[in-house]
């Protein structure tokens, strides 16, 4: 009797499992078949319906499932195959990729973005591409920037390095859109965005979101030190430096802008945090670095919140030469 009820339950979760994979395998169809093979909607429903005209043939035996597993299997290892492109007619603030070279502790970063904007919806960019050359002897420190555009489920980090008492060079992992395209969430967990490092000037990325967009912005000083921070910095350069030549897929799961961040922090230490499920429903990682200890700051979560928004100051500072300076003034941990 306990047989028979355990090859029943195993039946079963085959079955789910089979149903699961198969419904995957219909949206990879439809979303990533190139438009001039076949319409995508066409062949996911054919598909589909082809999966379920097995099971029904094969009156749901195990031969069933394992012949649409099968036909589950062929998709995916057509789906793996499907490479990131390289050239496209990209959109103009995703149109440069970056790349470094070193020279002992100077490094030298090409087509770091430093845009100007013009209102509308969405913002007009003024392309403005630019090079830079830090030094790692004068990085001290790491900041982190938490963007909320809509739900506070939701949100984009950014991370700041600081070079000396008053350069900071951002880094913003973000989907690599072309000419006509808008994100989607759904799109997300397909191969229907590139991945992309914008590595910029803080100008560029907070004003274009809190002046432009009118978002909300956070800025917290993070606990990392000098030593660890030049490690993380690196870290962030070598997958810079490879996507350059050898572009990525973005993924809402595997390849988002939180997902990589974790990436790059956990390489650089020998006791990784655990992985948590607020680095998919981000909108609380902030929450979650401060509960690690993450941040500089011991204020009580929801008054260092509170006090590290930093919309005002930046629409404020707007065009002025000592922007990064004005918008830390007065932030926790920042004096």
């Amino acid at each position: 009797m306990a047989a028979r009820l355990a090859a029943k339950l195993a039946w079963a979760l085959g079955l789910l499992i089979v149903c699961l994979v198969n419904i995957w395998a219909a949206a990879a169809l439809y979303f990533d078949l190139p438009a001039d093979l076949a319409p995508g909607i066409l062949v996911a429903i054919f598909y589909l319906a082809s999966v379920v005209a097995l099971l029904f043939s094969f009156r749901f035996t195990w031969l069933a499932l394992g012949i649409a597993f099968a036909q589950f299997a062929a998709v995916a290892l057509w789906w793996c195959s499907i490479k990131p492109p390289k050239n496209r007619n990209w959109q103009p603030d995703v149109a440069q990729t970056v790349w470094t070279e070193r020279n002992g502790d100077k490094i030298t970063i090409h087509n770091l973005r430093n845009f100007d904007y013009r209102p509308g919806s969405p913002p007009q960019p003024q392309p403005r591409w630019e090079t830079k050359v830090v030094d790692l002897s004068d990085l001290q420190g790491v900041d982190l920037f938490i963007n909320f555009w809509g739900s506070t489920l939701i949100c984009h980090p950014i991370v700041s390095f600081q070079f000396g008492p008053t350069e900071h060079v951002a880094i913003s992992v973000e989907t690599r859109m072309a000419e006509g395209q808008s994100y989607s969430t759904m799109r997300g967990f397909f191969k229907q965005f590139s991945l992309i490092y914008i590595v910029a000037d803080e100008r560029d990325v907070v004003r274009v979101r809190t002046n432009y967009r009118h978002e909300q912005l956070y800025l917290y000083r993070t606990s990392i030190g000098p030593e660890r921070a030049r490690a993380i910095f690196l870290d962030y350069l070598k997958t810079v430096d490879a996507m350059h030549q050898r572009p990525r897929f973005y993924n809402a799961v595997t390849s988002n802008c939180t997902t990589n961040v974790r990436t790059h922090t956990a390489a650089t230490t020998s006791h990784p945090a655990p992985w948590d499920w607020r680095m998919l429903v981000n909108g609380t990682v902030d929450e979650l670095v401060y509960e690690r200890g993450g941040f500089a700051s011991h204020l009580p979560f929801a008054e260092l919140k509170e006090k590290s928004l930093i919309d005002a100051s930046a629409q404020a500072a707007d065009q002025a030469p000592d922007f990064s300076e004005r918008i830390r003034a007065g932030l926790p941990s920042f004096d």
